[in-house]
Formats: structure tokens, sequence, C-alpha cells
């Protein structure tokens, strides 16, 4: 009997979700390709950053028996031919591609000085160097982060709670994407762990020991942590795929590029009939499961199901003994309930845990991940990426 060749591309929460399910169908050759050696849990990178959590974990400890892992990094897709070109010069040829490349950090160019003394926080590598970074400042070295997003908030708390000085520079408003009753017990979190938080000002220029606001203001800055704004990979862009603006592959309410039946989509990168879902782990597991499910319609010869995903709301760390879990409706639109302090701490950790545990257990049982379903989804923008 032919095997299925199975090729994906990425080895984050989407991409190691979709490789463990697809071991519920035993003729199929999956290889994940992953530039790193090791899973990134992305969702703790501010712990990371702040020494006290270690982020990254062996692969063996997710992935079920069965997924090939390749260590190398896609260079081009020639979905004419079905082949992927990596950047070692060997050449997959594949029947099925899921492409789960994830998003990265978006350091402004517009503004001075941002990517040549600006820190991201958005992968593992950036992550590294800010800890080392960190490591090399006094104490009581001022810190300023950029960016009043969920990341910018999990990252100015995190380095708070070590006793550092910590201004947090929003841009327009704290938690754009909170409702104001969680806004309230972030803002109220942030202030107990002596975070400065800046909600109106917007940086001009940074530089090497300082930033500059928009009204000249300067502030000492001896690392400044840039959190403001997400983007994607141009691997589809560069593969002559069709993709939005921000480079996210376009496909059908299945998942299947709208460019090529052999092409599936999940996670960050992907934008489902031009309505993606708001980036976030809590979309790219249940996406990795259904892109899944698609290839493996696809490989029986029955109608892949469309995208059924709904939220249950946004978890922010703001420190290790706090935490904001804001609730939301099943279309993510945030509702005035919320859960605050410790409790929610307990609850986000929890959650943290869960996701992990998830794919491992994927990987033991494949076709065993359920995930909430009956949303409807609202056109949407980039998010920063939260749980």
């Amino acid at each position: 009997m032919t095997r299925t060749r199975v090729v994906i591309i990425g080895g984050g929460y989407a991409g190691t979700m979709a490789a463990n399910r697809l071991l519920a169908q035993p003729d199929i050759d999956v290889t994940l390709v992953n530039s790193r050696p090791a899973f990134v849990e992305r969702i703790r990178l501010h712990q990371h950053v702040a020494g006290t959590y270690r982020a990254d974990r062996q692969y063996s400890d997710l992935l079920g028996d069965g997924v090939r892992l390749m260590v190398d990094t896609a260079d081009r897709i020639d979905a004419a031919d079905r082949r992927v070109r990596l950047a070692s010069g060997t050449t997959l040829r594949y029947d099925y591609l899921i492409y789960a490349v994830g998003s990265t950090g978006a350091i402004s160019t517009a503004v001075r000085g941002a990517a040549e003394y600006g820190y991201a926080i958005s992968e593992f590598e950036s992550a590294q160097r800010l800890l080392t970074r960190l490591d090399e400042l006094p104490p009581d070295a001022p810190v300023t982060v950029v960016g009043g997003g969920l990341t910018g908030i999990e990252a100015a708390s995190e380095f708070a709670g070590q006793g550092r000085s910590v201004t947090l520079v929003c841009g327009g408003i704290l938690g754009p994407s909170l409702g104001a009753p969680g806004r309230r017990s972030v803002a109220k979190a942030l202030r107990k762990l002596g975070v400065t938080v800046l909600e109106a000002a917007t940086v001009a220029e940074v530089r090497a020991g300082a930033v500059v606001l928009q009204d000249a203001a300067v502030l000492p800055s001896a690392a400044t942590v840039w959190t403001a704004g997400f983007g994607v990979p141009d691997l589809a862009a560069r593969s002559g795929l069709a993709t939005d603006a921000l480079g996210r592959l376009l496909t059908d309410e299945t998942l299947i590029s709208i460019d090529n039946p052999w092409i599936v989509a999940a996670g960050d990168a992907v934008a489902p009939a031009c309505r993606p879902l708001r980036m976030s782990c809590q979309a790219a597991i249940p996406l990795g499961a259904q892109a899944a499910d698609t290839v493996l319609a696809r490989i029986a010869g029955t109608p892949a199901t469309a995208l059924d995903q709904a939220f249950t709301g946004q978890c922010i760390s703001v420190g290790r003994q706090s935490a904001t879990i804001q609730l939301a409706r099943r279309d993510d639109t945030p509702v005035k309930a919320f859960v605050g302090g410790r409790l929610a701490a307990v609850i986000k950790e929890a959650i943290c845990k869960a996701t992990v545990w998830g794919i491992r257990r994927e990987g033991a049982k494949p076709g065993s991940y359920r995930w909430l379903k009956g949303g409807t989804r609202p056109a949407s923008t980039p998010q920063e990426a939260a749980v």
C-alpha cells in the first residue's frame, strides 16, 4: 500500500498538534520541519527572559512515535511540484503540506533606533539575547517595555516582580483587547508591582541607554523591550502563494490554500476565508488539529469540515502572584466578567501546563483532542499572542 507523505513546516503549538493528530492514520509518513531542535513554550517567554522558567523542551517529550523531526529551515515551497526546499539544500517531496510557520516579533523600522537598540521577546533566540542583557545589568537598572498589549503587560510585570524599575509605554491604551473591568484589574496589579504605566505616551526614538517619547521626554533605559506588534514569516509570499496584507496564507474555511489543494495551513500564519483568528495558542492548537483533520479527510476521500472554533477569553500574568482572566464570548469579544488576583494566577499556570499536556496526550492517543466549538468570527486584526 502506498504511504501518504505529509510535511509540516513549523514546530510550534499548531505544528506539533497537527503532527501528533496525523498519527491516527497508520499509513502516513509525517515529517516535521523546524528551525530549532527544541519546542518553545512561547506563552512562557516572559518568564524565560526573567530567568524564572526554562521555556524550551525536547521534542521527544511531546511528539508521538512515528513523527520524523528535521531541524532545518524551509527556504521555498514549490507548490506545483509538491516540494519544499530547505536551507540545508535538502528537498522534501510531499503529498500534503501543512503550513504552520507561526508569527514573529515585529520591531518597527519607522521608529529611529528601535531595530538597533530594542530587544524583542516573541521568539526564543531574541528572548535569549534579552536574558543575557538583563543578566549583565544591576538590579536597579531601569527597563522600558514598549507596547501595552498582553505581551508587554506580562513582560513588564515579570521584570517588576524581580524588583526592577520598569516603565511600560502603551502607545494608546493599556490592554486594548481587554474589557474595561479586566483592564482595571491589570492596572491595579501593575501599580502594586511598582510599574510606571504611560498609557497615552508613544516612542519617537530608542537610544543605547534611553527612550525618547513623542513629547521629547527622555526616559533612562538600560534595556528597551519592544513588544508592539507581530508579523508572520514571508515564506508563503516568497513562494508565490496568495497571502493577506500581513503575509498570512489565504485559505478556505477548511484551511486549504486557495491556490493549491495540497497545502493546508494552521496557526498564526493562516487567514481562513480572509478572516484570521486572534494570534494565540488558544487558536493555534485547535487550528493544528483541524488542519490535520482536513488532511485525513482528503486522504479518506471524504468532505473536509469547515472551521468551527470558539474562544473563552484571555489570561494575562501580572507577575508570579497575580493574573487577570478576561472572559469572552465565543466570538472572542470581551464581556464585563473577569477573574483576578491569586486565583487567576493559579488558573493561568494550570492553563499553561495544560497546553503542553494536551499536545503530549495527542501524541500518545491520536484523535483524542477536543476543542470548544460554536464560535462566530468577526473580522479581526493582528493581536499579540496570549493564552
